[in-house]
């Protein structure tokens, strides 16, 4: 009787976000239509927690092979953005340089789908060593940046030093130019930004889903 040949397990998908509150909206989402493992991961604020967190994490088994995806809150840096808006970031950007992010327009698409009736931007995300205030935020956006968190560029570039895999950033506004968040969770923009985050893993799993193809 022949055997029928294994078939691999599929790449895992490594979720990264940097606070407890983040990793609580991303645990308890919908995780229907989750493809093979998915991990969330707390590395921790600031870019050098999520370096050290997302290096240990891909350095070993079973997730050394794991599309990688950034996420939580961020801050919005054009007019007009809003608490519970989304980024998608084309590229993320710090010090080291950048790196791209692939399946853009797809994740606009399925977040669209995801969580209607919210505002989704796409362009370049930037990162930061500390929490930005006033006129930093008009000198990031004159760089062409139209967010700005501290975990996404290092998470993201640490990804892509372990290795070659699908990467991306998708991460809500909780603070923006008119409206600036004090302390997150006691304001009606921290309650509205969290209630998204709860909502997108859908997204998250097709976009997973599409990286798992063979790409042509």
């Amino acid at each position: 009787m022949e055997r029928t040949p294994a078939v691999p397990d599929p790449a895992p998908l490594l979720i990264a976000c940097a606070l407890g509150i983040e990793r609580l909206a991303l645990r308890t989402g919908d995780r229907t239509g989750a493809h093979g493992r998915v991990t969330v991961l707390r590395t921790g604020m600031g870019p050098k927690n999520a370096e050290r967190a997302v290096t240990g994490a891909l350095g070993k088994e079973p997730l050394r092979h794991a599309a990688v995806v950034a996420t939580g809150f961020c801050a919005g840096l054009a007019p007009g953005m809003h608490p519970g808006d989304l980024v998608v970031a084309e590229q993320t950007r710090d010090a080291h340089g950048h790196t791209t992010c692939v399946g853009t327009d797809l994740l606009v698409k399925e977040l669209v789908r995801a969580v209607p009736g919210r505002t989704v931007h796409t362009g370049p995300l930037i990162g930061s060593d500390h929490v930005v205030r006033g006129h930093e935020r008009t000198d990031l956006l004159a760089t062409g940046a139209i967010a700005v968190d501290m975990e996404s560029a290092a998470t993201l570039h640490s990804a892509m030093r372990a290795g070659d895999r699908p990467v991306a950033a998708v991460r809500v506004v909780v603070d923006a130019p008119q409206h600036e968040l004090v302390r997150i969770g006691t304001v009606r923009g921290g309650i509205s930004a969290f209630r998204v985050l709860r909502a997108v893993l859908p997204a998250f799993f097709e976009w997973h889903r599409s990286s798992l193809l063979p790409r042509r």
